[in-house]
């Protein structure tokens, strides 16, 4: 399809965990750079955060052997029983910082990524999970359409952590309608580019504006429509970036 880059999910230490270089030799075969992987949700909590700091920082260390570029975390901090105190942020943030430290030791910078369901789902939340954490390890990986789900405008978040933008995730997302006692912010699908409620213009023209130099994932969590394929949604928004946005895939 053209797409340069590709980011994976932490599923694939199950195949290639022992066998950095293999990956990274299949990749460079289909000249694509690996740009990310997904190396899952931080949790905190008494006897528990050592070894999420050690696991996520093995992810960094495989990505340095697969000559991978970034290592994105989202959040599993998000209190069952109770609302978020402040202490669940300054807990997240401090156990961010640790895995950025250690991420930055390998030369593989971390990027926090806003997610629905987590910590990090409204605008404010981000803000006090940046807030907790150390800007010099920990940045932001933001996905525009979760940042909308929640509440928020990705225009003016990529306007404040212009200097702490470490990539993006694009995509968009759209309102589905309400059944019985459905609660409104859940009622909603990821969609390909163009066919949700995410001002993508204003998005791209922000990034010119700030002249942010670095990667934006097209990404899809599922297909939305059944009657098409993974590639089908590929190059439905690959398409609205050339023909929509005016821009070339690189």
């Amino acid at each position: 399809l053209g797409f340069k880059g590709i980011q994976l999910r932490a599923n694939i230490l199950k195949e290639y965990g022992e066998r950095p270089k293999e990956l990274r030799a299949l990749l460079d075969g289909h000249r694509l750079e690996l740009v990310a992987l997904s190396s899952g949700g931080v949790r905190i909590g008494p006897g528990i955060e050592a070894d999420e700091i050690a696991k996520h920082a093995r992810n960094a260390r495989f990505m340095h052997d697969a000559g991978g570029r970034y290592l994105q975390v989202t959040d599993s901090a998000l209190p069952r029983d109770r609302k978020p105190a402040a202490e669940d942020f300054k807990g997240l943030g401090r156990v961010l910082t640790e895995i950025g430290k250690r991420a930055t030791d390998l030369g593989i910078p971390l990027g926090y990524h806003n997610h629905m369901h987590s910590l990090g789902e409204s605008p404010a939340d981000v803000d006090r999970i940046m807030e907790a954490s150390d800007p010099r390890y920990v940045k932001l990986e933001l996905d525009i359409a979760h940042y909308v789900q929640g509440g928020g405008d990705p225009v003016k978040a990529i306007r404040t952590y212009r200097d702490r933008l470490l990539f993006l995730h694009i995509k968009d997302v759209e309102s589905l309608p309400l059944s019985g006692t459905s609660d409104p912010a859940r009622a909603y699908r990821f969609v390909e580019l163009g066919r949700g409620r995410v001002d993508l213009p204003a998005v791209f023209k922000s990034l010119a504006d700030v002249k942010f130099r670095g990667w934006a994932v097209v990404e899809l969590d599922a297909v939305p429509d059944k009657t098409r394929t993974p590639i089908d949604s590929a190059m439905i928004s690959k398409k609205y970036i050339e023909d929509k946005l005016r821009l070339k895939i690189q």
